[in-house]
């Protein structure tokens, strides 16, 4: 239950669920008023001759009903989540109560243009009904899209930007200590392996095809192992190769120490993504690298691209250890911010 009122506004729910009940209620009650004067069966459908389709009075009504319920909660209803920005919430309001006025407008048309008659067969729809009808719908929506308070009510997201808001003003460093870095191989590297793979591959694709692209493909991949993304904040290390495939996830509880060093990428089995025994590393070159030393007795090597890079990452790593001291600044919390909480939970925006 918490979380739907976190998501939707309760009052526009209410609104758009009982609104086109009491719609389709005043409708019912309209019909049974002026039943006495209606024929049996009613028209329900015209063709250039005249009435062409019937249905009993109680169908009539009953289909009628139930139409304006289910297309005024199908529009209105898209007005209730929060999670919509406020002018879109405000034109669903005002489309959704027009749907709902001009349903009723045509079978208010279609009842008017019945009445005094002893047979159906000579009615009309009701012009003038419809007319005005469906005018008043349009203007009434309008008017609803301008008055509808969509603000924005508190939620848990709300929760987390406060959150958020009240550690960065108790550690003014913890938005700098997130390091987010490309690292790739030297371009001469790129085009040692464009000689030996795709010069080999045109040669191939005469005689053998299939092992042209094969050796193309196997070019890309050892070039996409030769790129990484490294993201490090204080809550770990992930290491993407080729930008997007995760190979590296240490949270910082599993790390025990984080050291710059100038490595070789021999040591660790070569370029690329490597795992041997108990040593982990992507290193896209040999020299500036970070070494972290895992809880469980494993060590990984991730190249940083450039020395201060390394000492940057090593330095946010150790941040987030469990065991480094807290590096909280000496400002109290923002005071403003703990007074408007309990406001903004009332369902009120701070104002700003």
């Amino acid at each position: 239950m918490g979380k739907l009122r976190d998501s939707v506004d309760a009052r526009a729910l209410r609104f758009a669920l009982g609104f086109p009940v009491m719609l389709a209620v005043g409708f019912v009650v309209c019909a049974l008023l002026i039943q006495a004067d209606l024929p049996e069966p009613l028209a329900v459908r015209w063709a250039e001759g005249g009435a062409a389709d019937f249905a009993p009075f109680g169908a009539v009504v009953g289909v009628g009903a139930a139409l304006i319920v289910l297309i005024g909660w199908a529009a209105l209803v898209q007005a209730a989540p929060l999670s919509r920005p406020a002018v879109m919430r405000r034109i669903m309001m005002g489309a959704g109560l027009t749907i709902s006025l001009f349903v009723t407008t045509v079978l208010a048309a279609v009842l008017v243009g019945q009445l005094g008659l002893a047979d159906a067969r000579e009615s009309r729809v009701d012009i003038t009904v419809l007319a005005l009808g469906s005018g008043a719908a349009v203007g009434l929506g309008f008017v609803m899209g301008f008055v509808f308070k969509a603000d924005e009510r508190w939620s848990t997201d709300d929760d987390r930007a406060m959150e958020a808001a009240l550690q960065r003003e108790l550690d003014p460093d913890v938005g700098r200590d997130a390091v987010s870095l490309w690292v790739h191989a030297r371009s001469s590297v790129f085009v040692m392996l464009g000689i030996a793979c795709v010069l080999p591959a045109a040669l191939l694709t005469i005689a053998v095809p299939w092992l042209a692209a094969v050796l193309v493909v196997l070019g890309l991949l050892a070039a996409a192992f030769l790129v990484a993304r490294v993201r490090v904040d204080r809550s770990g290390l992930r290491v993407f190769a080729a930008g997007f495939l995760r190979v590296m996830d240490v949270p910082a509880a599993a790390i025990e120490a984080a050291t710059p060093k100038d490595v070789k990428a021999a040591d660790y089995g070569g370029w690329g993504y490597r795992s041997t025994g108990r040593a982990t590393a992507l290193l896209v070159s040999s020299g500036p690298a970070v070494v972290v030393d895992r809880s469980d007795g494993r060590k990984l090597a991730v190249s940083s691209g450039s020395a201060a890079s390394a000492e940057h990452v090593a330095r946010v790593l150790s941040t987030g250890l469990p065991s480094a001291p807290a590096t909280v600044g000496t400002r109290r919390p923002c005071d403003r911010l703990l007074r408007e909480v309990p406001e903004a939970r009332r369902g009120r925006r701070p104002a700003h």
